[in-house]
């Protein structure tokens, strides 16, 4: 076929798969505001989150008992086509107790179909980190602060005199600790619960 001859159809394709995009990005942020969770159903989920974790990262337990804040994100969504967006629901604790909720937010360009969920837990190491991120009406990681990723390996242990950064940051899926994302761009703001 004749290149020219597809320019109409590749640009009609193209503005299909912006639409259908967008429609989804639309959706997804449409479906968790209607059904955002209870304080209750938050809390309860975060509690499995962090077991979860102290299971899965030897000396995570210790790690988190270091922490001055610990922000937990049971299940962030993210599903796109196209262009891509995520959203979840999580809570703020302070010496093991519930002091807000948050929800995150983020939208991303390039290729991705389907949708996936992830746990994020943020490990706030200086108090003085933590009372800038409550004192913000909404942070931005990579603007506001950055948030070292942890990559560890199966069986490796979480020693928390490696970490000297003032949040670290770990993102879990279906199969563990997961490597190469970044949370740049995510957005948190506190919720009224």
């Amino acid at each position: 076929m004749n290149p020219v001859s597809q320019g109409p159809r590749y640009s009609m394709m193209k503005k299909a798969r912006w639409v259908a995009g967008w429609a989804l990005i639309f959706c997804l942020f449409s479906a968790a505001t209607v059904s955002a969770y209870t304080a209750q159903e938050i809390d309860r989920e975060v509690n499995v989150a962090l077991q979860n974790f102290k299971k899965e990262m030897k000396g995570g337990d210790s790690f988190l008992k270091q922490a001055k804040g610990v922000l937990v994100f049971p299940s962030v969504v993210k599903a796109g086509f196209g262009i891509g967006g995520e959203y979840g629901e999580g809570a703020l604790r302070v010496g093991g107790k519930t002091v807000a909720y948050y929800n995150t937010i983020a939208a991303s360009i390039g290729f991705q179909i389907g949708a996936q969920a992830k746990t994020v837990i943020l490990a706030f190491m200086e108090g003085e980190a933590l009372k800038k991120f409550r004192d913000s009406e909404g942070w931005k990681v990579g603007v506001d602060g950055s948030v070292a990723l942890v990559t560890v390996g199966i069986g490796d242990s979480l020693d928390s005199t490696k970490y000297k950064e003032p949040i670290v940051g770990f993102v879990f899926g279906q199969k563990g600790l997961m490597y190469n994302l970044t949370l740049e761009g995510s957005k948190f703001t506190k919720l009224d619960k």
